[in-house]
């Protein structure tokens, strides 16, 4: 094998492995597959931690995941999928972060990997083992590469802003007053 070869054989597996696990979670949140607890159940989780409404949020969540994670398998599309992937993953980290680093206890540091590795594919590119290397890199430009990014950092930025700002408001609504009347 060539170098190219092992590159292209390299991301290949990275694409499936990453793909594939995004897809699975995202399956979770749309469908209640492999033990998830659906669009009804995961807009429940996602309404308590501050994502609302819960529903459109899961859905969301659902889609950027199971389709941003098949088209970085596919090696399809991949500036936008690998985008869709670190957008969600960056939603998911921002819910883990009071909890620290590390995922045994309850950290961001899985959904980090997977939203770092989604967006390194956007910037590498999928190589030739792809859907869009046989396309002619139709949907994979070099400026569909920033363009994704800066659009969906710019998108997940305000999510979790508004997030954050609605789970201050409860908070502050649930503390007692120092002082009374």
């Amino acid at each position: 094998m060539t170098c190219l070869d092992r590159r292209d054989l390299g991301l290949l597996l990275l694409r499936l492995s990453t793909g594939g696990v995004l897809v699975a979670h995202g399956t979770q949140k749309l469908f209640g597959w492999f033990g998830g607890h659906g669009l009804e159940g995961t807009g429940q989780f996602m309404e308590s931690v501050g994502y609302a409404p819960g529903r459109a949020s899961a859905t969301a969540s659902g889609l950027a995941e199971a389709g941003g994670g098949a088209l970085l398998a596919l090696g399809l599309a991949t500036p936008a999928a690998g985008a869709a992937a670190a957008g969600a993953m960056a939603g998911a980290a921002a819910v883990h972060v009071p909890n620290g680093f590390f995922a045994q206890e309850g950290g961001y540091e899985y959904a980090a990997t997977l939203g770092l590795t989604g967006a390194s594919l956007a910037i590498t590119g999928p190589g030739r083992l792809s859907l869009d290397h046989v396309l002619g890199h139709t949907v994979n430009r070099g400026w569909m590469v920033p363009a994704a990014l800066g659009v969906t950092a710019a998108a997940t930025a305000v999510i979790v802003g508004l997030r954050t700002r609605r789970l201050r408001r409860r908070q502050e609504g649930e503390q007692e007053a120092l002082f009374e009347e």
